[in-house]
């Protein structure tokens, strides 16, 4: 589905977008209650009630104004998401907003490898209603291993499906909620935040409920960040319907809880509680298909933050492959693999998903006050006219938020100690990465092509230089043919001057159409250099040297070229004449003068390079025919070191 079609609101926009914009928020009754409770333990009367009322003020205030009411008006293009808005703020050159950018970033990949751990976990453990002593951990951990294994392929096909089973699994929950509604009316009290205000201030314990109060809106990120691939009509009209069901669910979990003689045995949980036993399995087999495309999402979600960190250069080129003709349907083999790990680490530590629950919600708790701040901000320098609203409406936000993340910190002996682990893991390489690339907008990025031209042609005429190639190739990041990238202008002559029968300037540049190669030509020097702009759709595969041959012979049939070896011996005698492709890889140089910290920025700036694309494989390119060049280049100033002549004597004696 193209963009222009997902920012109209349709009925087959607002089916997709309930299949893939609340999957999380939508699988919250699996455990919300269970951890309000304390697994049944804590059931008086104005602790449900109080915790009831905070669930729905909170999917009111956090769910509704911000993220569906405000966040969906911010879009970089119709992208939404943390790094839409750092986009925004970053073209009015306000250096700051990258740490609560990089911080929201962080905490979203933290919250990908529990989510599906504790969403699958909380739906399979339904088992042990019908099975007390069946083990669900290697069920679960295959679960997750099949929904990592198939991201490859892509979810074009069943995610058609998505739309269908989540409106069924919505009024599965409607239905479950509205039966005990029904028996218990006494619960639409909630609907009075005072009992809120009295769980906070008055009852012993109440304030520290709140971290699993907020469990209930961990997936509204994704209202936000899903913006793109659904548009903001479709998410807008299906949240009405989602937030309902979810409500008089959350309603009748309350009033089961308050209804007489209700405990609950080990192993059994708020929310099965509330289903016959006759529909039990139907429950447990749906409740696992929501969790699964909940999961779904939030991986998606996490391959598109993802990308977005690519583009703006936040982190090291990755492979992204493209299982289907819609670009916003991505698939990355690392971020993949490095979830699926991080996911049964989740499950192998904490087991269950009444432990996970202590992880889980501190992560997004954070990313939501990056949110707010960004999202906050930028409203109020585009309307300066409103800003004293704005300012007063993001500080409640901020304000409510604070009080979540202040609970939440409770959490942190019991098990949140290791989502701030792997949210400050990431944050350190994203930030120190960062300061690296920094590190560099102090040298000189290119040369013009005026002062390349002069010295290609003296290193081409001097006899004295051997040639290294027929065909020198270099890749470029220069989208012009009148400028070079310093860092090849340096391998072409700050070393052995590099001499060729002709020189290839090559600039790669990806289209947002799947499919199509077209390409254009640039003389520099007639018969010795050329400036190549090579145009691929995205699902192209980057065969770079046949399509350089293929270029170079068509230029031949053309009589542009001649098409001969330079090296004599073997020029008529073999049909393909040679290639070499020059890769740069740049390093610091030895001399520069660096203090710890940027010891430090660049020792995780080559980490960070480490886990992405060799510039051959990026290129597609046969290493056989690849030579990599490194090439130094200074950051800082140069280290200084005085040395003194003791004595020279030229004489005869």
């Amino acid at each position: 589905m193209s963009n222009s079609n997902v920012s109209k609101m349709t009925f087959a926009g607002i089916l997709i977008s309930t299949g893939i914009v609340f999957g999380d928020i939508g699988t919250s009754p699996l455990y919300v209650f269970q951890a309000i409770t304390g697994g049944g333990k804590n059931i008086s009367e104005a602790f449900i009630l109080g915790g009831l009322s905070c669930v729905i003020w909170t999917l009111l205030l956090i769910a509704t104004f911000k993220y569906v009411y405000f966040a969906l008006n911010a879009d970089n293009k119709g992208e939404g998401g943390i790094f839409a808005l750092f986009a925004l703020l970053k073209e009015r050159r306000f250096r700051w907003i990258i740490i609560p950018a990089l911080i929201g970033c962080s905490t979203l990949i933290a919250d990908g490898f529990i989510t599906p751990a504790i969403s699958i976990s909380s739906a399979v453990e339904g088992l042990n209603n019908i099975y007390p002593n069946l083990k669900v951990i290697p069920i679960v951990v295959t679960i997750v291993v099949i929904l990592f294994a198939v991201q490859q392929f892509g979810t074009n096909a069943i995610g058609r499906l998505f739309g269908p089973v989540m409106v069924v699994w919505f009024s599965f929950l409607g239905y479950l909620g509205a039966m005990q509604i029904v028996d218990n009316p006494t619960v639409l009290r909630a609907l009075n935040p005072w009992w809120a205000f009295n769980l906070i201030v008055n009852i012993d314990g109440g304030f520290w409920v709140l971290g699993a109060v907020f469990l209930c809106t961990t997936g509204a990120e994704a209202l936000y960040s899903d913006l793109g691939h659904c548009g903001k009509d479709n998410i807008r009209v299906s949240w009405a319907f989602v937030a309902t069901l979810l409500v008089t669910n959350y309603m009748g979990q309350a009033a089961l809880c308050l209804s007489p003689g209700f405990n609950l045995a080990s192993g059994q949980t708020v929310f099965y509680s509330m289903v016959p036993e006759s529909i039990m399995p139907f429950a447990i087999g749906i409740a696992t298909i929501a969790t699964i495309i909940a999961s779904q999402a939030l991986i998606t979600g996490v391959f598109t933050l993802m990308n977005e960190a690519i583009k703006l250069k936040l982190w090291t080129n990755l492979k992204v492959k493209y299982p289907s003709d819609h670009k916003g349907q991505i698939y990355i083999p690392f971020i993949n693999w490095f979830l699926m790990f991080g996911c049964l680490l989740v499950i192998f530590i904490f087991k269950k998903s009444s432990a996970m629950e202590h992880t889980y919600g501190l992560a997004i708790t954070i990313d939501m006050v990056m949110t707010s701040i960004l999202l906050g901000f930028l409203l109020i320098v585009k309307y300066p006219k409103r800003r004293m609203v704005y300012l007063l409406i993001f500080l409640i936000f901020i304000l409510i938020e604070g009080v979540f993340l202040m609970s939440n910190l409770g959490k942190v002996v019991s098990g949140g100690w290791f989502t701030l682990v792997l949210a400050a893991t990431f944050f350190s390489l994203l930030f120190l990465y960062n300061k690296a690339r920094e590190l560099r907008t102090s040298i000189t990025e290119y040369e013009s092509m005026k002062k390349v031209i002069p010295l290609l042609s003296a290193v081409k005429n001097d006899p004295k230089i051997p040639f290294d190639a027929t065909n020198l190739v270099f890749p470029t990041r220069s989208n012009s043919p009148n400028k070079l990238d310093t860092t090849v202008f340096h391998s072409l002559f700050n070393k052995k001057p590099r001499k060729a029968g002709i020189v290839w300037f090559l600039h790669l540049d990806i289209q947002n159409e799947p499919w199509g190669v077209h390409y254009s030509v640039n003389e520099i020097i007639d018969k010795s250099c050329y400036y190549v702009s090579l145009q691929l759709g995205f699902k192209e595969e980057h065969h770079i040297e046949y399509m350089m041959r293929k270029i170079q012979r068509k230029m031949v049939e053309k009589n542009e070229l001649s098409g001969d070896s330079v090296f004599e011996a073997v020029r008529g005698s073999i049909e393909e004449v040679d290639y070499r492709f020059v890769v740069i890889n740049s390093r610091v140089a030895i001399d520069n003068d660096l203090t710890p910290f940027q010891n430090i920025c660049v020792k995780a700036y080559r980490f960070v390079k480490s886990t992405g694309l060799k510039p051959a494989e990026d290129f597609g390119l046969d290493k056989t025919n690849v030579t990599v060049d490194y090439v130094p280049i200074s950051v800082t100033n140069t280290f200084e070191q005085d040395v003194i002549e003791d004595f020279e004597d030229y004489s005869v004696t």
